[in-house]
């Protein structure tokens, strides 16, 4: 059985923990809070500039722009989005498995898959999964590509731009032929989805579901506009925006996510030591009183014995 001594030192260790927990879910809140109104501010541009070049793209058959332009796949680029730290619950592994089911389901798909990452868990995992330049684990035939370091340190348009230059830069040049981003999506402060949303060849928002939203998506097909400068010119700005858009928003979600994540885990650690504080308490006070039943016993004995 163990001491009075051994159980107030475990009393003690699980209090500190208890302290680091709730500070820890203190700081994830406070970033939280920041995080989500730059994703809430994001997210109508994003889908508003994704609708106006799939409108502008249905007007304009005759004109297209090479990154709109879909071809036979043969070889896939994957961006994996996790976090640098850990303590976030299963917001990393989520993300991971998403990324490996792919990997395995489109072996057969496409000749070759290159899988680069942002974030230092999901470098870690693939760098050590991906054989270079052969097939991984997965069976799928993979080959890790790039990490994207330090980015979280330092989330910008700007970043998000030189991305989706990098990635153009692949796609026009043939190496690879499409690109997918897999990333947690944020839905609020204890709850994220973890999404799989293709990039390359750039394409408009899913299709409308319902009969007035079809009907509306339908009858703004139809209206055409003059445009100033020529259609081609307003395709060429608007398609790298829009590409770079769909990066940063999908570090914004992320990062958003991954407060939340861990906002929600260090609280169930934080609760889960206060139940493992009240159990220690217990156990302690039946300990000590069994110790002092003991002596008593002994002191009355010795007391019998004198007699």
């Amino acid at each position: 059985m163990a001491s009075l001594r051994d159980i107030r030192k475990r009393i003690k260790s699980v209090k500190s923990t208890q302290q680091i927990t709730k500070a820890m879910k203190m700081v994830a809140a406070a970033k939280l809070r920041k995080a989500q109104e730059a994703i809430i501010a994001a997210r109508p541009y994003a889908g508003m500039l994704d609708q106006m070049i799939s409108d502008l793209a249905a007007r304009s058959e005759s004109v297209g722009h090479p990154l709109l332009q879909t071809r036979p796949a043969k070889a896939c680029e994957l961006v994996v989005l996790t976090s640098d730290r850990g303590l976030a619950g299963g917001f990393n592994s989520n993300v991971i498995r998403r990324a490996s089911r792919f990997l395995f389901e489109n072996a057969k798909t496409y000749e070759h898959i290159t899988v680069s990452t942002i974030g230092r868990k999901g470098h870690d995992f693939f760098r050590k999964n991906l054989a270079e330049g052969g097939a991984g684990k997965n069976g799928a035939h993979a080959q890790f590509r790039k990490d994207f370091a330090g980015l979280y340190t330092r989330v910008s348009f700007q970043t998000a731009q030189d991305i989706a230059t990098e990635l153009t830069t692949l796609f026009l040049t043939g190496k690879v032929d499409a690109v997918y981003l897999v990333y947690n999506e944020f839905l609020s402060a204890i709850s994220q989805r973890v999404s799989l949303v293709p990039l390359l060849p750039l394409s408009g928002p899913p299709a409308a579901e319902g009969a007035d939203a079809k009907a509306k998506a339908s009858a703004r097909s139809l209206v055409d506009f003059k445009y100033e400068p020529a259609r081609e010119d307003v395709l060429a700005k608007l398609v790298p925006q829009a590409l770079a858009i769909k990066v940063y928003r999908a570090l914004l979600e992320s990062v958003a996510a991954e407060h939340g994540a861990r906002m929600s885990a260090m609280e169930n650690a934080t609760n889960n030591a206060s139940d493992m504080i009240g159990k220690l308490t217990l156990f302690y006070n039946r300990t000590r009183q069994a110790v002092i039943t003991k002596e008593l016993m002994e002191i009355v004995s010795g007391a019998e014995a004198l007699k």
